[in-house]
Parts: structure tokens; sequence; C-alpha cells
């Protein structure tokens, strides 16, 4: 069992910035890949970015090409997305998952089979 943790989230105005954070404490993200997915009350979960667990490989859905990123520090257990330019439409709650990769899985996938899912953290953007 691997316990997840976000946070970062908050309340920001159209064009602020976040960093979103999901910490891995007493495990190691090593042997995972990495993915961020939003979902408000009543809407479908859509999954948003992830980062490959060997080569460090990155998907953006593209409505947040260009403005989020994404990356994994494996040593401080620790994966984060950073959401600049954000847009009222970014609102959501945003969740952190791992999924463990095959050995010929080279690309993470956001329809791959997450594992282990954080809480959640709120991102709220509006003026």
């Amino acid at each position: 069992q691997v316990q997840l943790v976000e946070s970062g989230g908050g309340s920001v105005q159209p064009g602020g910035s976040l960093r979103l954070s999901c910490a891995a404490p007493g495990h190691t993200l090593e042997n995972y890949d990495v993915g961020w997915f939003r979902q408000a009350p009543g809407k479908e979960r859509e999954g948003v970015s992830c980062i490959s667990q060997r080569e460090k490989n990155t998907y953006f859905v593209d409505s947040v090409k260009r403005r989020f990123t994404i990356s994994r520090d494996n040593a401080a257990k620790t994966a984060y997305l950073q959401q600049n330019n954000l847009k009222p439409e970014d609102t959501d709650v945003y969740y952190c998952a791992v999924h463990p990769p095959g050995v010929f899985e080279r690309m993470c996938k956001m329809n791959a089979p997450y594992k282990y899912w954080g809480q959640g953290t709120q991102v709220t953007v509006s003026s």
C-alpha cells in the first residue's frame, strides 16, 4: 500500500500559478509512473498529465499544454505539477496516482491501471 498525499492547491485569479505536490512518505516513487487527474462533482475524471518511471517521458492533455509542467524528484519521493497561466476551466479537485509499469512500458499513459491514489487537492481559479 502506497499512501499519496497531495498539497499545493488553493484559490488564484486567472493567469496565476500553483505548484501541486504529490508526496509518498515512507515509500519510493522510483518504481512508478505518476499521473495527475482532475475531477469536479458530477463530471468525469480527466487525465491531465503523467511522467514515466524510467525515461521521464511526459504526457499532457491538449488543454494544459504549454501551461503545465510535470516533474519528479525520486530522492524526495515527490512529484510535482506546475500550473501556470491558470484559467477558470482548470478549477477542479486534482488527484495524483501511481502505476507500476511493465517491463516493456516506456511511455506513461493516462488510461493505465493506476493502483494507488491520493485524496485530492482543490484548485479554484476565479476573479
